[in-house]
């Protein structure tokens, strides 16, 4: 059974500007590898495939992971420069994985990139998870997969999700359930994501 750790990638734009997205990679338990599987419709798999290299971050601002998620970064996250590839290191991260792609697989709509981890470094140790945070977490996947579902189904999530937040949330969480909230209320099949 794979296991999957769901945190943010930041890979540079043709522009050497920034981009920032969640994702849950495939990852070996000594966190050596990551087998990631972006859409190759995503800015992430463009980054990815030019440049070759990118960072995985492991975070416990679910704030920061849902405004990544429906691409409401303003103003961008503090970086410093990655130190083996040409990269940005978010600093609100807990630790972060520099990697290099090191096969690709776009047979599919959403491809497979294999990648093997150069450096790693910890900025900070996890705060910890409560179950708001958790829910936050899934309606954040939620809201980038919005065109895969249908509105009753998206509806029933939203509820469930949020009696969790009303009972266990602080106010980072909740004000990262309320942005998801919002976004999927507006959503907009024409203008879907595409970090």
């Amino acid at each position: 059974m794979p296991l999957i750790l769901e945190g943010l990638v930041t890979s540079l734009n043709d522009d050497d500007g920034l981009n920032v997205s969640p994702m849950g990679p495939i990852v070996n338990r000594a966190q050596t590898e990551f087998l990631f599987r972006p859409f190759q419709t995503s800015r992430t798999f463009a980054n990815l495939v030019r440049t070759g290299a990118g960072v995985f971050h492991v975070v416990d601002d679910v704030l920061l992971l849902a405004k990544a998620a429906i691409n409401q970064l303003d103003p961008e996250p503090e970086t410093r420069p990655a130190e083996q590839i040409s990269g940005r290191v978010l600093l609100d991260a807990c630790r972060w994985y520099e990697f290099v792609v090191t096969d690709i697989d776009d047979s599919s709509e959403r491809s497979t990139l294999q990648t093997r981890v150069v450096h790693r470094g910890h900025l900070r140790d996890v705060w910890g998870f409560n179950r708001a945070k958790h829910a936050v977490l899934e309606l954040a996947v939620l809201a980038t997969r919005l065109f895969l579902m249908e509105a009753d189904e998206i509806q029933s999530e939203v509820e469930r999700l949020g009696i969790l937040v009303a009972k266990t949330a602080g106010e980072q969480e909740q004000a990262a359930f309320d942005l998801l909230r919002e976004h999927i209320a507006n959503y907009d099949e024409d203008n879907q994501n595409t970090f």
